[in-house]
């Protein structure tokens, strides 16, 4: 596990007693909701610049179907025939 450190932030009162209501409401600290937050963020370091959905989404096809195959399902699930897409 990571080493933790303490950080102390200045926040405005309002958005702390949002913050304290949300954790509490989603049985969480403000610690774990930063933490998150902070871990969530993109790194400068990462070459992929892609748009956040498309991070999510990379890599859902299992291995051993070719984008060939998934085409063709979606053309038969939803009569879709683009044929600029291939």
């Amino acid at each position: 596990m990571a080493e933790k450190k303490k950080l102390t932030v200045r926040v405005d009162a309002r958005w702390i007693e949002t913050a304290k209501d949300y954790a509490e409401r989603h049985d969480t600290s403000l610690s774990k909701l930063i933490s998150e937050f902070l871990r969530n963020l993109p790194s400068e370091t990462v070459s992929n610049k892609q748009a956040p959905i498309l991070r999510r989404i990379s890599g859902i096809l299992p291995p051993d179907i070719s984008i060939r195959e998934h085409r063709a399902h979606l053309d038969e699930k939803y009569g879709i025939r683009d044929e600029s897409a291939r």
